[in-house]
């Protein structure tokens, strides 16, 4: 059973972030505030649940939530600033676009870049231990495995509509025989060091 809050007496947010190790598309980033007294017998890690199941979870999770976002920072701003700098980015957008403030940050990881001088904790593995990061976590998963869908329509070469950008066998044979696009990262070793790429 996850827990439903750190601190009953203060407002928490769960923040949680999908697409890290992916090499094509943005990261993204969830933040969500959920009542005190939340339950649910699903929810948990976003990564043991089946598409099917998050995708039931996601418009309970909206609906039940005090506040939700979701936010993401470009493939673009993660070459600039790598990957880990652009998930905080990501999540501070985020937390900035919540209905509510909150007073504390659960932050599912071992690092983050403080915001606003909101005190936060650092959870590792926080997605299977409360409910608000295993929440941030379906909503920033579901949202980005859709954007990547969409995107697919015009690349399905890459097959971005299984994979949803993360390196594959396919994937990484495509972008041999295809090169990248505008969506990959280019700051990423898209291929063995020995290949080359060009841009399509």
């Amino acid at each position: 059973m996850l827990k439903a809050f750190l601190s009953r007496s203060t407002i928490e947010a769960g923040c949680d972030e999908a697409g890290r190790g992916c090499l094509a598309g943005p990261v993204m980033a969830a933040a969500v505030i959920l009542p005190s007294n939340y339950r649910h017998k699903l929810l948990t890690d976003s990564k043991q649940l089946t598409k099917k199941q998050r995708l039931e979870l996601r418009p309970e999770i909206e609906r039940d939530a005090l506040a939700w976002s979701v936010a993401q920072a470009s493939q673009q701003e993660i070459d600039e600033i790598n990957i880990l700098n652009a998930s905080f980015l990501a999540m501070h957008r985020a937390i900035g676009a919540l209905g509510k403030t909150p007073e504390h940050l659960l932050i599912d990881g071992n690092r983050f870049n403080e915001y606003r001088g909101i005190p936060h904790s650092c959870i590792v593995k926080g997605d299977s231990k409360f409910y608000s990061i295993a929440a941030a976590s379906v909503l920033a998963k579901t949202y980005r495995d859709d954007l990547m869908e969409s995107l697919a329509e015009k690349h399905p070469e890459y097959y971005w509509h299984t994979n949803v950008g993360y390196p594959t066998k396919a994937h990484r044979q495509a972008i041999q025989d295809h090169g990248i696009t505008t969506h990959h990262r280019k700051s990423f070793q898209l291929l063995p060091a020995q290949l080359e790429l060009f841009e399509s």
